[in-house]
């Protein structure tokens, strides 16, 4: 019995089947079976399903004599189904790579849940891939599994079949099926997830549902009128089951929902039947209505349209809201044009004075707070260049992390732009404004984030899930303005010259935010672990994965609080989220699980650990400058390499010990590998190749080449076996046993050796 069975229902989906039914046979997960349903189609969808079923025996082909619609097909398929769980994937449709893996995963988390929500991308005409815009609703946190009821907001995700999986006994159980017409989707899904008595959900992309172009769509039809009959089943499956009638009230709003979101649509009614449809959403309005459930405020004037059920009413309302929108789009539209002139007009002239040679303008991540290599850099110009006056871009949130000695400039304000028309000096890990003008006698530095793992700049562009929106265009168009672009070692050069090409200089002087590793003292270390609550005698590790491109939210794969159970008292935790997130790891933070997600300097919370957990992040590279463990955590190397692409195999070559699991990463620190002798000899290796310039004088160098003019008679970099950063605490008991993980006994199965140490 297989663990999927995956229905596909077929009709009039020739152009797309073929790559539908290779993105399910290609999974990581092979344990599946597809149902292929051609529906009476037309064209050669039933000659597709036989072909694939000749190839892959996994394939069942089921035939229907006559068209029937999507339910029809799918329960077809549900019939023929022998799987745990059914996944429903139309024919054009398909399903992401890993999917089922990571379904099949969350699965086994939860304890085999009846229905297994997950997220979505729409696969757009142009190519581009545009994620679902429900944030928050799959958030993997809290009790799993859970019932509905729990999770009532999950209601609010879109009502349909293909981004769910669903225990098949559990079907079975409740006699759950699909019935004719456009919205068939609803009455299966509503009772699915109400009768469901254990949900779980799985932040992640499974499905690119694609979205047809707009002129290719089926005509405006009477057929979306069968959203009245739907919602007759939702609500006669919900008054067949008295412990379903809470759920009146809240299914009453979303019915109401989506008739006005038929309603408005102009593709879904013709015209002339629109006033039909209203009145007839007022009867099941009042036919359907709880009597004293409250309506929300913000939907008031959408219930108050379909409680009448006037047309002209409606229309009304939709010119009033039409006239009002063009007027505030108008009036907004207006002042930005005012505001936005009169800035240009500003910059034209700032650009036609004098540039200020004791001017240097900074920022980081995008207007985020002070810090990384510009930090560095911008504390080295005040320290070397007397009366040198510098300025840092940043969000006012972010105002509170820069030092009093440099000026605060919001983006996009007057002060912005004279910053950037008269500092002689721009220094950036990112682009600046578009608008920039790049003057004679300015010198624009890139410094980058760090050391290239993941693919970068121009060889995104064979990778859609991580180029996003990218405008490669642009992107050139910004490397056309650097004069000079910092590099870490001889890897990185070749990579930036080759993905960002331009005719900039690159300066191979190390990262100048890795200075501090090199001049800190263990009274700083002490320091920084009381700041944070390190306990006295603790081995504290920082947790710091980097962001998934096919994910919204932090992958959060390691149960961290049974890591800390399983390692004993003596070990911290140290989460960091990736920058790119909004949230942290863990909502627990306090005691020996602490999150430092927001904390403002990632190389403090480096300084006060004594070992890095990580899985992808560049991270890995800063650190090994301490020469303190790393240990990598690659259980999901494949998918990341798929989605974002790598430039050298990390688990062949790296800093020291790899887990592929949870266990894995426990036996590590248990067994002592993590600071071994293997894991020493690794991390050696990966200085040596990665942490050539990084001396503690990285920031002095530039300044004295740059800025200084200092081009000869520099101090050479001290080499690897002459440096000396700062011992870790843990340092001082290394021949400690620290963990407290009990030893296989004779006799019983021990975990598989992590690999590399």
């Amino acid at each position: 019995m297989p663990r999927f069975s995956v229905i596909v229902p077929a009709y009039k989906v020739q152009a797309y089947l073929q790559e539908c039914l290779e993105s399910v046979l290609g999974q990581s997960y092979p344990d599946l079976e597809v149902i292929a349903v051609d529906d009476c189609s037309p064209d050669a969808c039933g000659a597709l399903v036989d072909e694939f079923a000749a190839r892959d025996v996994r394939v069942r082909p089921v035939h229907l004599p006559e068209n029937g619609g999507v339910g029809r097909a799918r329960n077809a398929g549900i019939e023929h189904a022998t799987g745990d769980y059914l996944v429903f994937v139309d024919g054009d449709d398909t399903l992401a790579p890993d999917a089922l893996r990571a379904v099949a995963d969350r699965i086994k988390e939860a304890g085999d849940p009846d229905v297994v929500v997950y997220d979505h991308a729409h696969a757009l005409s142009t190519g581009e891939t545009v994620r679902s815009p429900f944030v928050g609703q799959l958030t993997e946190q809290g009790p799993v599994p859970f019932r509905l009821d729990d999770r009532p907001l999950l209601l609010k995700l879109p009502l349909v079949a293909w981004n769910k999986a669903y225990r098949r006994e559990f079907v079975e159980r409740e006699g759950l099926t699909f019935p004719p017409g456009a919205h068939a989707d609803i009455p299966w899904t509503v009772p699915a997830l109400v009768a469901a008595e254990s949900v779980a959900t799985l932040d992640r992309v499974c499905v690119h549902h694609r979205r047809p172009r707009q002129n290719t769509r089926t005509p405006a039809s009477h057929g979306h009128f069968d959203i009245h009959e739907q919602y007759d089943r939702v609500f006669a499956f919900v008054d067949a089951r008295p412990e379903l009638t809470h759920w009146r009230p809240v299914l009453f709003r979303r019915m109401v929902d989506q008739l006005m979101s038929v309603l408005v649509r102009p593709d879904r009614l013709p015209r002339t039947a629109r006033a039909e449809f209203l009145r007839k959403s007022r009867a099941h309005y009042r036919r359907y209505r709880t009597p004293g459930a409250a309506v929300p405020l913000h939907a008031w004037l959408r219930h108050a349209l379909v409680r009448t059920g006037s047309y002209r009413t409606y229309r009304t309302v939709r010119l009033a809201s039409a006239l009002r929108r063009r007027s505030t789009r108008f009036v907004k539209s207006l002042a930005r044009g005012i505001r936005s002139n009169a800035l240009r007009l500003h910059y034209r002239v700032q650009l036609r004075l004098p540039l200020r040679a004791d001017r240097a303008v900074f920022t980081s991540h995008s207007g985020r707070g002070y810090g990384c290599n510009p930090g560095a850099l911008e504390a080295a110009f005040r320290t070397f260049v007397p009366g040198m006056r510098t300025a840092w871009v940043a969000r006012p949130e972010h105002h509170h992390t820069l030092p009093t000695a440099t000026d605060r400039v919001r983006p996009g304000t007057a002060a912005y732009w004279t910053a950037l028309a008269r500092s002689k000096y721009l220094v950036s890990n990112t682009g600046w404004d578009d608008r920039l003008v790049k003057r004679t006698g300015q010198t624009v530095i890139r410094t980058q984030y760090g050391t290239p793992l993941k693919r970068m700049g121009l060889d995104l562009q064979d990778r859609p899930a991580a180029a996003r929106d990218t405008d490669f265009t642009a992107l050139l168009a910004d490397v056309d303005t650097w004069d000079h672009c910092l590099s870490a070692n001889r890897h990185s050069t070749l990579v930036w010259e080759r993905v960002f090409p331009g005719g900039y200089t690159t300066l191979e002087t190390g990262q100048p935010r890795n200075d501090v590793f090199q001049k800190a003292t263990s009274a700083d270390v002490a320091r920084l672990r009381e700041s944070l609550g390190i306990p006295v005698g603790s081995v504290a590790i920082l947790y710091a994965p980097t962001h998934r491109d096919y994910l919204r939210g932090p992958r959060q794969t390691l149960d961290l609080e049974r890591v800390l159970r399983q390692l004993g008292p003596r070990y911290v935790l140290l989460a960091r989220a990736h920058h790119i997130y909004d949230a942290p790891l863990t909502p627990a933070s306090g005691g020996r699980l602490i999150d430092v997600t927001d904390h403002p300097s990632v190389e403090s919370l480096c300084l006060a650990s004594d070992a890095l957990v990580t899985d992808y992040s560049s991270l890995m590279f800063d650190y090994a400058n301490l020469d303190r463990p790393i240990v990598i955590h690659a259980d999901d190397w494949e998918a990341y390499e798929a989605a974002r692409g790598t430039y050298f195999d990390l688990r062949a070559f790296p800093p020291g010990a790899v887990s592929r699991s949870e266990d894995e990463l426990i036996d590590i620190f248990a067994t002592g590998h993590w600071r071994g002798s293997r894991s020493t000899q690794l991390r050696t290796a990966f200085r040596e190749r990665f942490c050539p310039y990084d001396d503690g004088r990285a920031a002095e160098r530039v300044v004295r080449r740059l800025v200084l003019g200092e081009t000869a008679g520099q101090a050479p970099v001290t080499p690897l076996a002459e440096r000396h950063p700062v011992p870790s605490a843990a340092a001082a008991f290394a021949g400690a046993p620290l963990a407290s993980v009990p030893r296989p006994q004779p006799g019983v199965e021990s975990a598989p050796a992590p690999h590399g140490a």
